[in-house]
């Protein structure tokens, strides 16, 4: 293996992995309080009350099966894929409520209720994830996981 392989695929495999832990880190405690995650929802003010429920308590669930198949590198490009796509839901959510001022927590975490609001570091941390994202994806065939082992 020549070294610009060997680079990408560390890096990917770093990158997926990495984000993977990321979204497990967020999805469990929001499981192990859903109705936090619901709160957490609602206090962006974007959907209607059936669908921030049901956002609520779907959310920890998608974001562990996001983490648990990133960690293992299954169907790495199309849930690299997903990740990033909720990332952007995520970035714009927290946009819209920098935009108007919600005095929020992200709730990213599971904290959630009132707090300083959304700002600059919050959105950079949603970019650097989303960076993340690319990367499993654009070289998800580089990497080490179970994708790897069933190509062999």
């Amino acid at each position: 293996m020549t070294e610009a392989p060997r680079v990408r695929g560390v890096t990917a495999t770093l990158a997926r992995v990495g984000l993977g832990g990321v979204f497990l880190w967020a999805g469990i405690p929001k499981a192990l309080d859903l109705d936090g995650s619901v709160a957490a929802v609602a206090a962006y003010r974007l959907l209607p009350g059936w669908a921030e429920r049901a956002a609520g308590l779907a959310l920890p669930w998608v974001e562990i099966a996001i983490g648990l198949l990133l960690v293992l590198g299954l169907a790495t490009r199309g849930t690299g894929l997903a990740a990033g796509g909720l990332l952007v839901l995520f970035a714009a959510g927290m946009a819209s409520a920098w935009a108007r001022g919600l005095p929020i927590e992200c709730g990213c975490f599971g904290e959630a209720g009132p707090g300083d609001g959304i700002g600059w570091t919050e959105m950079l941390r949603e970019a650097a994830f989303l960076a993340l994202a690319l990367i499993a994806v654009a070289w998800s065939r580089h990497g080490w996981g179970v994708d790897r082992w069933q190509r062999a």
